[in-house]
């Protein structure tokens, strides 16, 4: 149960196994890079009757990664939870506008957060993906903010990878009313690269102040 994950309700988070991307700081590696086949515990059955037996309990699932858009049956997964009554929140890194855009023409969502790596020049170091065309980032970016579905964006602050301009430069993308957190990195213990550290206080305000020149609604997480 967690009442962080999804806004404004009291939810359930589910974690898909399984990622395209392999980024240094992602603190669910053993969901990433670990995951043995015996590991996938729960079938679609024992988490629908998990929900069933929490009506009136919990407002909502959270779907979180990994990624869950590698799934090609997560669509379809999403339907029966709503037709549970519950509502749905969405994790994703935005690599897949297809499945996404699915999702948001059906109304099977009612959440969704994405991460935005870094700025595009530097997209393909911070997430571990030599060569990897940002054009699928960008038509997720730009479906969630012509669509009419509640989100935001969000981007993991990592001294190793982030400076102030490449936040200035994902802000003037976003431009406008949209939600955009940048969240401080904190080590789980559980990552794919050991030496990864957060960003001290000074530079996360100093990041949020060039940020809101162009999207107001940037806020801070984790300091």
């Amino acid at each position: 149960m967690t009442l962080l994950d999804f806004p404004g309700r009291v939810a359930a988070t589910l974690f898909t196994g399984g990622c395209n991307f392999r980024c240094p700081f992602c603190h669910n590696a053993m969901l990433v890079t670990d995951i043995k086949a015996e590991d996938a515990i729960y079938d679609e059955k024992y988490i629908l009757d998990f929900l069933g037996k929490r009506k009136g309990l919990l407002d909502g699932i959270a779907i979180t990664g990994g990624e869950p858009l590698i799934h090609r049956d997560i669509p379809e997964f999403i339907l029966k939870v709503r037709e549970m009554g519950f509502a749905v929140k969405l994790d994703t890194n935005g690599a897949y506008p297809k499945p996404l855009r699915e999702i948001l023409d059906k109304k099977l969502v009612d959440y969704v957060a994405m991460d935005v790596k870094n700025s595009f020049e530097k997209y393909s170091e911070t997430i571990g993906v030599p060569g990897f065309d940002t054009t699928p980032i960008e038509e997720s970016m730009d479906m969630l903010m012509e669509g009419d579905v509640d989100f935001e964006f969000r981007t993991t602050i990592t001294k190793e990878f982030h400076e102030i301009e490449d936040i200035e430069k994902i802000a003037k993308k976003i431009a406008g009313d949209t939600k955009y957190f940048l969240q401080n990195f904190v080590d789980s213990g559980n990552l794919i690269c050991a030496e990864i550290h957060g960003r001290d206080e000074e530079t996360m305000k100093k990041m949020a102040e060039v940020s809101r020149k162009y999207a107001p609604n940037t806020a801070l997480r984790g300091i």
